[in-house]
């Protein structure tokens, strides 16, 4: 079998099992079994896959019929145009949250920002973003999990930014250990029901996705700590799911009735990200 035919093979297979961008999966597969480059593959579409080859590329293929994310079968994830180490033990970067990316890059150009804190920070990616864009802010990255903190370190050693982050083990803003210009958080906030849906067998951590019974558990318990934990003139920064832009503007507007709120929409028009942003002291 050469390796245009194990490609259009292993597309069908995907697109059967209702994997979308079968096409692309199927190529990156091929290229991690093989370790080779898009230009290898490519310049060698004719070769014949020896069967050592063969054997590990259907396995491979195997596993993401079954449901693993193909960026846990590479270890990989590209994210703000950069390539991030993951396992099961973080979140998978999505790109819609590289929003939350730009809005602090945007909001750094409007005002000074000294100290940021990436709360839930997982396999590091914005945290690592911001540091690599904002190379004089001093940056804290909490998570409850030592495991996905491990994974944060690995990547912040890798992007040569491990002198710049502080990773922290705790729940919510808890380890932070003084008052930063902005908070960033992309927490949990898929809905009980939603879950299995969500965490299909060989899937991402539920720890990183169950938000509870309306997704709004740990959005609410974060905006609800946030006095003591935020400068003056500070701002938060927060990642929402589809449909939680009202209740969400309205627990802040609730809570900090001086405030500015905005919302902001990504590139499917979804409500996105949340801005709270302070004029004053909390």
């Amino acid at each position: 079998m050469t390796l245009k035919q194990a490609m259009a093979e292993a597309r069908a297979i995907l697109a059967a099992n209702g994997i979308e961008d079968a096409a692309l999966e199927s190529e990156l597969l091929l290229r991690h079994a093989l370790k080779i480059s898009r230009v290898q593959l490519y310049l060698d579409l004719n070769l014949q896959l020896s069967p050592e080859q063969e054997k590990a590329f259907w396995q491979i293929i195997k596993r993401r019929r079954n449901g693993e994310p193909a960026a846990y079968i590479t270890g990989h994830r590209e994210f703000y145009g950069l390539d991030f180490y993951v396992d099961p033990s973080v979140l998978i970067p999505r790109p819609e949250s590289e929003l939350l990316v730009e809005k602090a890059l945007e909001l750094s150009r409007q005002r000074p920002l000294t100290k940021i804190a990436d709360i839930g920070t997982g396999c590091g990616a914005i945290a690592i973003s911001l540091a690599l864009n904002l190379p004089a802010v001093k940056i804290y990255a909490t998570d409850i999990s030592d495991s996905a903190l491990k994974v944060a370190l690995f990547n912040c050693q890798q992007h040569g930014v491990a002198d710049k982050i502080s990773l922290l083990r705790g729940d919510m803003l808890g380890p932070l250990p003084e008052p930063v210009d902005l908070i960033v958080a992309n927490l949990p906030y898929v809905k009980d029901s939603e879950l299995p849906q969500a965490t299909p067998a060989g899937s991402e951590p539920v720890l990183a996705l169950n938000g509870g019974r309306e997704g709004l558990e740990k959005i609410s318990r974060l905006c609800r700590q946030l006095s003591g934990k935020l400068r003056s003139q500070g701002c938060l920064l927060l990642e929402i799911g589809q449909g939680q832009g009202k209740p969400v503007t309205a627990l802040l507007h609730i809570l900090f009735p001086s405030a500015r709120i905005e919302v902001s929409r990504d590139l499917g028009g979804v409500e996105r990200v949340v801005g709270l942003y302070f004029t004053g002291n909390m």
